[in-house]
């Protein structure tokens, strides 16, 4: 295939840290299996303490997430390659989780969806294209939009970051790379120092990771900052196969005291929804009502019902 053509303002790849060799993997074609896992699981570990070292900013993207969300507006991903299958997959993920409809967490990769399932690696040098696609989901200043880039120079990324900076959005850059004038890139930069790949060069081992564990605490911390949870307690849950019930059965059970056959009738009769149920138990009211009392409270089940003793027998999941 031809070689894509250099620009003049193209980075040093040589000198990204997401590019350098690993001193510790430089036999590593001579090591033994059980070797190989060891050293790479080690070296995973420095990526979630990456993660851990930066839990400031993360608190504050999530922030910004939350308030845009709370406002009407949306969470978008943006990345190219492995960092735009992990957005997509946080999106994904979130739908279910903290049962929100997908148009609320959008998930953009370069390529489109076809890069889920197969390379399309070219793509992430295509800056034109980020702004059309981040143009025809209608980007704008009610959205918080979340780039990705392990290397911290993806062009789609870097476009797709200056575009919605231009439409007034909220912005979040999560990087492994050392951005250059990092401050000025986005609302908040999470920078992440995870050092040398095992494998020079694979970002979807330690920077995989540590993207994870980062949009994972991000959105994590702002649907619970929406009142999507209760406690530890995903309230907000959609159960849509046997083991989602199973849950939501669970959660009501263990919030009302009720025994299992009570606890799904009552979820039956509020549409399978555990928030809903929770609040026609405690405030003894009817689903609509319930319904009602959940909007005139934003959501928040603790702010209608207060403090409630959870018994935490059998709400665990493997």
């Amino acid at each position: 295939m031809p070689r894509p053509r250099p620009s003049a303002a193209a980075p040093d790849f040589s000198q990204l840290p997401t590019e350098a060799l690993n001193p510790r993997s430089r036999h590593l074609d001579t090591m033994e299996p059980e070797e190989i896992a060891r050293l790479m699981l080690s070296e995973e570990i420095k990526a979630v303490r990456a993660a851990h070292g930066r839990a400031d900013l993360i608190g504050r993207a999530a922030r910004l997430v939350a308030g845009r969300l709370a406002a009407g507006g949306r969470l978008v991903y943006v990345g190219a390659g492995t960092s735009g299958r992990l957005g997509t997959l946080d999106a994904v993920e979130c739908v279910p989780t903290f049962g929100v409809p997908p148009s609320r967490v959008v998930p953009i990769i370069a390529g489109g969806p076809q890069a889920l399932t197969r390379s399309v690696e070219g793509a992430e040098d295509e800056s034109r294209e980020a702004e059309q696609r981040l143009r025809r989901v209608a980007v704008g200043p009610t959205d918080a939009v979340c780039c990705i880039a392990a290397s911290g120079v993806t062009p789609f990324v870097r476009a797709a970051l200056e575009y919605a900076r231009f439409r007034r959005a909220a912005s979040i850059f999560v990087t492994c790379g050392r951005p250059e004038r990092a401050a000025g890139l986005a609302d908040v930069v999470i920078a992440l120092e995870t050092g040398p790949e095992v494998i020079a060069g694979s970002t979807r081992l330690k920077a995989g990771t540590a993207t994870k564990v980062v949009l994972n605490a991000i959105s994590t911390t702002a649907f619970v900052l929406l009142g999507k949870t209760y406690g530890g307690l995903m309230v907000d849950v959609r159960p849509t196969n046997a083991k989602l019930w199973a849950r939501a059965t669970r959660i009501v059970r263990s919030l009302t005291g009720l025994d299992d056959e009570a606890a799904l009738r009552l979820l039956e009769k509020a549409g399978g929804r555990a928030k809903v149920a929770l609040v026609m138990h405690h405030a003894q009211v009817n689903a609509a009502r319930a319904k009602e009392l959940l909007m005139e409270h934003k959501g928040s089940l603790r702010a209608i019902v207060g403090d409630i003793a959870i018994d935490a027998g059998g709400t665990e999941e493997d």
